[in-house]
């Protein structure tokens, strides 16, 4: 049994965020995810922190909290941070026009300062098609703008060992099983490890439910209820690039979508379908394929000739609301105190809201917690930065003093900041952990032993998180042994462990590979079976 101020269930991005701001305010924390950080919701985000100009149509407050929330999380995390550049081509049957487009964006000029974004501008015909010849020759005209994206599975990652640095208890594949309770009071939670069996107790003043799409399972837990309208999300993967500007574009049923280059790939997304599925088990079907490709390339009629390597399927935890269509959900988030509303003291839930305003949604949740704690320390996580976030290296120097690539020193200060220096420091003397494992994004050996003995990696799949091992071309082919091997070594696993591993990493590759196998693609993919299922 042990006890502590507040008790964290569920390691997304708000999660995680709360378990920092928590900590930093002197709470004794606890923080538990029943799979790995950023393996739900958060993980499958288009992976920016913008203010969502679409938001502006109904939606005003989250983008002038999004675009503030970017401005801090840029800040706190600038080595994780880079500037998108958009196009929103125009055609001549576009509803509003050229003038109406560019008058939108003006307003949204208005909350750019917030974030470091730059004012819209308007292209001619030429000027577009000069700026980006992928795009259709049939548009009159563009408007430029410019959002943030974000390694999120890093963002996450850091805020959890943020607030481990600041004594919180962090957990991942601990799954809260049911509460303890007195009367009403809720007191605790029963919990089972997932990966030794073993079950325990857990005592806290709060309880605080941020399970994303989850959060109506653990509700009922309580014998309180917080409704909920998920939506499902699909993104396209490309292999590669295939420009360095993102392109807004109008799907077949109206809604926007985008292609975005995102890291070393692109991403095409994304759909928004109501979802009454299995939360754990989400999949992408081939309509929803073909609804991406088909929109895409209404602007961009070359867009079935780039390599689609995977497809990436999650679920928003939008609030409920009856009677509109999806796209017009509300992106805001609501803060449910059980104890006010339901009788039920000792019980916080949030939900709602999005990945670009997380900071934000964890400093009003942890306010209401001090506050019922007694707990006067004010917010800090908007000025403190994240571990490695200072002091950033420069990639040029280490890559001579270590005679490695420039691009692979690049990645790796990108993902880990100024403790790019700690994960190199060992390779003098073991030069052997130069080696390159995934040599797609790519990673070091140095990098994956660093992982597994600071950041909390269990499985495979943790390590991807962290990584990006095996998220380019190859989808793992050519590093899944080699990553098992070391994880082996490092964690002491027999052998048949690491052949468990390396097929449950593969099998979970493989779900977001089925729904676009086809020609060169699908023999690609027989030669992975060959290789890993002979």
């Amino acid at each position: 049994m042990q006890d502590f101020d507040v008790i964290i269930i569920g390691g997304g991005v708000v999660g995680t965020g709360v378990a920092r701001d928590c900590a930093m305010r002197g709470l004794r924390t606890i923080l538990l995810e029943k799979k790995d950080f950023c393996a739900g919701t958060s993980g499958t985000c288009s992976g920016m922190v913008h203010g969502g100009p679409r938001y502006l149509k109904y939606d005003v407050d989250t983008t002038y909290l999004s675009c503030l929330d970017s401005g801090y999380i840029q800040k706190i995390a600038p080595h994780l941070i880079f500037r998108i550049p958009f196009i929103i081509p125009v055609f001549k049957d576009h509803p509003y026009g050229i003038e109406k487009v560019e008058t939108f964006f003006t307003i949204y000029d208005k909350f750019q300062p917030l974030k470091g974004g730059l004012k819209h501008g308007r292209l001619t015909r030429e000027e577009a098609l000069k700026l980006e010849p992928m795009i259709s020759p049939d548009i009159t005209g563009a408007v430029t703008m410019d959002e943030w994206g974000i390694d999120v599975f890093r963002l996450c990652i850091l805020n959890a060992l943020s607030a481990e640095n600041h004594k919180a208890v962090i957990r991942n594949y601990i799954e809260v099983t049911d509460f303890i309770k007195e009367g009403n009071k809720i007191k605790g939670v029963k919990i089972t490890d997932k990966i030794s069996g073993k079950k325990d107790r857990i005592t806290a003043s709060i309880v605080l439910n941020a399970a994303g799409p989850w959060v109506p399972e653990i509700c009922k837990m309580a014998d309180t209820e917080v409704k909920m309208r998920p939506a499902k999300g699909v993104h396209l993967i490309l292999d590669r690039r295939i420009s360095n500007i993102g392109i807004i574009l109008t799907a077949i049923d109206g809604r926007d979508i985008f292609v975005l280059p995102h890291e070393n790939t692109t991403l095409i997304g994304c759909t928004d379908d109501d979802y009454f599925g299995d939360l754990d088990n989400v999949k992408t079907i081939h309509d929803e394929v073909e609804y991406l490709l088909t929109s895409a390339e209404y602007v961009i009629p070359s867009i079935r000739e780039a390599r689609i390597i995977r497809c990436m399927a999650g679920v928003r935890n939008t609030l409920y609301t009856y009677g509109i269509l999806e796209d017009n959900l509300s992106r805001e988030f609501e803060i449910f105190d059980h104890e006010q509303r339901d009788n039920v003291p000792g019980f916080i839930t949030i939900a709602g809201g999005k990945m670009a305003m997380y900071r934000y949604m964890s400093e009003k949740v942890t306010d209401l917690i001090c506050e019922k704690l007694g707990n006067t320390e004010k917010c800090k996580t908007h000025v403190e930065y994240l571990s490695g976030s200072q002091d950033i290296p420069d990639a040029i120097q280490l890559a001579e003093e270590y005679n490695m690539p420039v691009y692979t020193i690049k990645r790796l200060i990108f993902r880990h900041g100024a403790k790019a220096l700690d994960i190199l420091a060992p390779v003098k003397e073991l030069p052997f952990l130069k080696s390159h494992i995934c040599t797609c994004e790519p990673v070091t050996e140095a990098e994956i032993r660093y992982c597994i003995r600071n950041e909390m990696v269990v499985t495979l799949d943790d390590l991807r998180r962290r990584t990006r091992l095996g998220t380019g071309p190859c989808q793992g082919m050519n590093c899944t042994w080699k990553a098992a091997a070391i994880m082996g070594e490092e964690l002491n696993w027999p052998l048949y462990k690491i052949h468990k591993e390396i097929m449950a990493f593969l099998k979970e590759r493989w779900k977001g590979k089925m729904p676009i196998l086809t020609g060169e693609q699908l023999r690609q993919e027989e030669l992975n079976q060959a290789i890993y299922a002979s």
